[in-house]
């Protein structure tokens, strides 16, 4: 929430009285895992991964590590690249590759090697052959999502258990396989809850609302925030956690995307700020270099707060009610209406704005993230940042 509170002020500048901050381009420049700062994220990822807090500071150390490590190693496996993920137990980055010849310079960056059977080029051209067929015919609702999954070396299409022998998901499937993907895809029975949108009616005292709906903040950027899309209405007047105007949304789009923006003014200002709403101290954003899969990461949202837990998948395409959203990232954090648009941050990088999930807080769940850096490229902003 960027809200106009000289506390929350004090929390970005150190209490100086103005925000002392400068744009920041999302690379590992940025990247700091042995700070005070990272501090209401080690205690949130304590209390949900069940780690100690030097468990947890650690994992955050060994995750900015292998986010710096990705493009070079990404480099060093060449054509033969088949994605790559996080692994906690060994607290470094593994690289697949298909040609074990390329191992040798992949290790030489500091990265694991894996040999799988697919490039992350047949991956995403297998997925985008899927892609292709839900344009062309909507996915029907027993099938929740797709996404590459680079630990497989396989597509990996989420099916619901009460609704896998459904005839129109078994064509679906078989059109998807029809499209080259035979051999690549894996079905994946999942939940019988169906992924839906975090948005919530209008309820007093939370961060932001507009047209009949309440939804969350995400992140600052100069001259506004960035948010959900699917909490957009082109023009119209949002207002704050007081009542008060904020702006209005600029731009958004939803479904294919789930992102927008809105202006700031009237008063209120922006902070490189993400809240911990008192159950972990407000965390500084210092710019929005991309995890990876594996990597912890935690949200912020007006209904449950904050949440930890790890990034399962990226690239993935959600079926939503509403139709699909492509691009989104996959994470085990739980998350309830109303949180729709906040903050996912892993240690101090910002990753994206709450989409949509299914489950919640008490009986867990998982959730989708529209990352950041797209929404920025889309719109021309700049992340405020610490």
């Amino acid at each position: 929430m960027l809200i106009g509170l000289s506390a929350l002020l004090a929390a970005a500048v150190g209490g100086t009285g103005s925000v002392a901050a400068t744009a920041a381009p999302a690379t590992d420049s940025h990247v700091t895992a042995d700070s005070r700062a990272l501090d209401p994220v080690v205690t949130a990822m304590a209390r949900d991964l069940g780690l100690s807090k030097a468990d947890a500071r650690r994992q955050l150390s060994q995750e900015a590590a292998a986010t710096r490590v990705a493009p070079k190693a990404k480099q060093a496996a060449g054509t033969s690249y088949g994605g790559s993920w996080f692994d906690p137990a060994s607290g470094k980055l593994v690289v697949g590759v298909t040609d074990a010849h390329a191992a040798a310079a992949v290790r030489r960056t500091g990265a694991a090697t894996a040999v799988v059977a697919h490039t992350a080029g047949q991956l995403n051209s297998a997925k985008s052959a899927i892609d292709a067929v839900a344009r062309k015919h909507k996915a029907p609702a027993g099938v929740s999502s797709w996404r590459v999954d680079p630990r497989t070396s396989s597509v990996v299409i989420d099916v619901r258990t009460d609704a896998a022998q459904e005839p129109a998901v078994r064509t679906f499937i078989a059109q998807a396989e029809q499209r080259g993907t035979a051999g690549i895809v894996t079905v994946h029975r999942t939940t019988d809850a169906a992924p839906t949108t975090l948005s919530a009616g209008t309820v007093g005292g939370d961060p932001y609302y507009s047209h009949g709906i309440r939804c969350s903040i995400g992140f600052s950027v100069y001259g506004g925030f960035v948010t959900a899309g699917h909490c957009s209405q082109v023009g119209a007047a949002v207002y704050g956690w007081d009542n008060s105007y904020i702006g209005n949304f600029q731009a958004g789009t939803f479904p294919g995307n789930d992102y927008s923006w809105v202006n700031v003014g009237s008063g209120w200002w922006t902070v490189p700020v993400v809240l911990g709403w008192g159950t972990v101290s407000d965390a500084l954003v210092r710019g929005s270099a991309e995890a990876p899969v594996g990597a912890s990461v935690c949200r912020s949202g007006s209904t449950t707060h904050w949440h930890c837990g790890a990034i399962l998948g990226t690239n993935e395409t959600v079926n939503y009610s509403q139709g699909s959203v492509y691009g989104l990232t996959e994470t085990n954090v739980c998350a309830e209406p109303g949180d729709s648009g906040g903050s996912f941050i892993s240690g101090d990088q910002a990753q994206g704005v709450t989409s949509g999930g299914y489950g919640n807080c008490t009986s867990g769940g998982e959730t989708w993230f529209q990352p950041v850096n797209p929404i920025l490229a889309a719109y021309g902003l700049t992340l405020q940042t610490a």
